[in-house]
């Protein structure tokens, strides 16, 4: 995952001990470099320990800010003591920002607090959060109100701060390839592209008799195709599947990576069924597979915005997400369920995997034109589910978000599947049915839902439902 780039602010106010700012200006740039992130900040030869309390150190940090504007993927603002909160305010709406905003404080000790050394922080970080909700900027706070740097909770924050910052940067210039219509027998997957325009996400779309023209111009021996095929053999056994189905499988993959590349995709949702089977005599799957695996999200059945739902947990976690169906229950426990799809699912979520006919659809087109399913059972471990959706009615994006884990209970199935187990699962069902979410949910094994909950509903303004 590409390294987040912090802009450091440093609040001080001249009548506490400022030298309070110059250790703790030190201190906090060594913790962040320690963290991994990259720091754009003041220096002390530019204001005083190269922090800001006036309106002119203000408007330093503002250009800084401003200059570095195509770095900067967040701001976290400092207090080593009090600080000047008109100061953080003005710097903030000077630079023209519009990135998730961290504030944190330091504690003070109970026995340093005379007037050399008492910081006042505490007090200081209400006065910053008042303006800041005066100048209308959105901000996030640390899980205790003063936080020293080695305070196992502000570890926590800084991660999540981190998740946060991926997913608003990412969020407003994504691009997401649709190819293919809605098949029809599917409402369930309708979405409003201006709604998701007006929060920067952009839809490519692309006929799918276009994409089987590329794939029609391809010759068996090309170099790329042959590349692809290689790679398919290496992603998973085939040894059960007829050459000329990997074949096309093959092309098929060339075309999907030279469309994202020259639209510049970041992920792609696919008309999966049933006309490729039909007349062209494979799934996609394997294809979809492969590309959600390499962190390039690919979600079946035109469903854009479950698509976007997995984007997004990638952009969290750093690990592949997967589109699935909230299936079926498990048995009489009322936490428990089965979720499935027939299967695109990445790899690295499987415990083991082997490549297949699609069982359900070839009742209808044949079992010889179904080949490419990703067959296997997704490893017991944590997870994160996200479903975001459009709601027209209201003119907005909106989102659920939780967190639960996949089991090793007895299942005996086909497709891509896995028992998992949502604490208050029943809640959390009655929600997605009584606010109209389709039937698909993102999966990702990495537990990231307090920051997609703050990245979409903090930053983004979407009304975001976050079930504990």
């Amino acid at each position: 995952m590409q390294p987040v780039t912090l802009g450091l602010i440093v609040g001080n106010r001249g009548f506490f001990p400022s030298h309070l700012c110059k250790t703790g200006r030190a201190e906090m740039i060594a913790k962040l470099e320690k963290s991994r992130f990259k720091v754009v900040t003041l220096t002390p030869a530019e204001t005083e320990h190269g922090s800001i309390e006036s309106l002119e150190d203000a408007g330093k940090c503002a250009r800084l800010f401003d200059r570095n504007r195509e770095r900067i993927d967040g701001v976290l603002v400092t207090l080593p003591n009090f600080g000047d909160e008109r100061a953080v305010a003005n710097a903030l709406k000077g630079s023209g920002l519009r990135v998730p905003v961290l504030i944190q404080a330091f504690p003070d000790t109970a026995g340093a607090m005379t007037i050399a050394d008492r910081r006042d922080s505490f007090c200081g970080k209400i006065s910053v959060c008042n303006n800041l909700r005066q100048y209308g900027i959105p901000f996030s706070l640390t899980t205790r109100h003063t936080a020293g740097l080695n305070d196992p909770s502000f570890e926590a924050d800084l991660a999540r701060f981190a998740q946060v910052c991926r997913i608003v940067r990412g969020l407003r210039s994504l691009r997401i390839g649709a190819l293919g219509a809605r098949t029809g027998a599917f409402n369930t997957v309708r979405y409003s592209e201006k709604l998701l325009q007006k929060s920067g996400i952009t839809v490519e779309t692309l006929d799918l008799f276009e994409l089987m023209g590329w794939v029609g111009k391809m010759g068996d021996r090309e170099k790329k195709v042959l590349a692809k095929l290689a790679e398919i053999r290496r992603y998973v056994k085939t040894d059960k599947v007829p050459a000329a189905a990997l074949l096309k499988m093959a092309k098929l993959g060339v075309a999907l990576d030279d469309w994202m590349a020259a639209c510049r995709l970041d992920a792609t949702a696919v008309q999966c069924w049933t006309a490729m089977e039909e007349f062209f005599g494979v799934v996609p799957c394997c294809c979809m597979s492969m590309l959600s695996n390499r962190l390039l999200p690919s979600g079946c059945e035109v469903d854009v915005l479950g698509t976007l739902s997995m984007w997004v947990l990638v952009q969290a976690g750093g690990r592949p997400s997967a589109l699935v169906d909230w299936n079926n229950n498990y048995g009489d426990d009322p936490d428990k369920g089965v979720l499935f799809h027939c299967s695109n699912l990445p790899k690295d979520l499987f415990a083991g995997i082997r490549m297949d006919y699609q069982a359900i659809i070839a009742g209808s087109v044949g079992e010889k034109n179904t080949y490419g399913t990703i067959v296997g059972r997704l490893k017991a471990q944590p997870f994160t589910y996200l479903r975001c959706t459009t709601d027209d009615a209201a003119g907005t994006v909106k989102a659920f978000v939780g967190e639960g884990e996949f089991t090793d209970d007895k299942l005996d199935t086909f497709g891509g599947y896995g028992v998992f187990r949502v604490p208050g699962l029943q809640k959390l069902l009655r929600h997605i049915c009584e606010n109209g979410y389709e039937h698909h949910v993102a999966v990702n094994p990495v537990p990231s839902a307090d920051a997609v909950a703050e990245a979409l509903g903090t930053y983004l303004g979407w009304p975001v439902y976050r079930h504990a």
